[in-house]
């Protein structure tokens, strides 16, 4: 089998893409955060002591979606054309759904900049939120579609 991530010498490298074709792709991703009923029942609110927490969080995970490649190792830097942030309050649940959206043409996948946006921004809440209850739970992180590339199309 061979690793693509290390060179002959069994040493880590950034894989070379540049004989690969340039494909219109793009990926969804999809993560929760469990809160308190007084979290949502104040985030409907809007009380929030810091503010618009989804607004921050959006903002957020579009930041993080931009700087992936600065924080995974071996992650190609990606010229994104688009990406886009969504949030479901569920209410009954106490949970905030998180979509994150990236969009690229290039010669790699944009999954690892889908799933980043989603962490960041449920971490972004968190941060937010903490002050109000710290037992919030982060969880379901995962891809839940991608289109283009070798590989082709993927759907969870």
């Amino acid at each position: 089998m061979d690793f693509t991530h290390f060179n002959e010498e069994g040493k880590a490298h950034m894989v070379d893409v540049s004989e690969k074709n340039q494909t219109q792709r793009t990926a969804t991703a999809f993560g929760k955060i469990k809160v308190s009923k007084e979290i949502i029942s104040k985030l409907l609110n809007r009380e929030i002591e810091k503010g618009d927490v989804l607004g921050v969080a959006r903002v957020g995970g579009i930041m993080g979606m931009k700087k992936t490649s600065d924080l995974i190792p071996m992650c190609h830097s990606i010229f994104m054309t688009g990406c886009d942030m969504e949030f479901k309050i569920m209410e009954e649940e106490s949970e905030i759904h998180i979509f994150a959206t990236a969009k690229t043409v290039g010669k790699t996948g944009i999954e690892m900049e889908a799933l980043t946006g989603v962490s960041i921004a449920a971490l972004t809440i968190y941060d937010m939120c903490k002050s109000i209850d710290k037992r919030m739970v982060i969880s379901d992180i995962h891809l839940i579609s991608k289109t283009g590339g070798k590989s082709g199309d993927f759907h969870f």
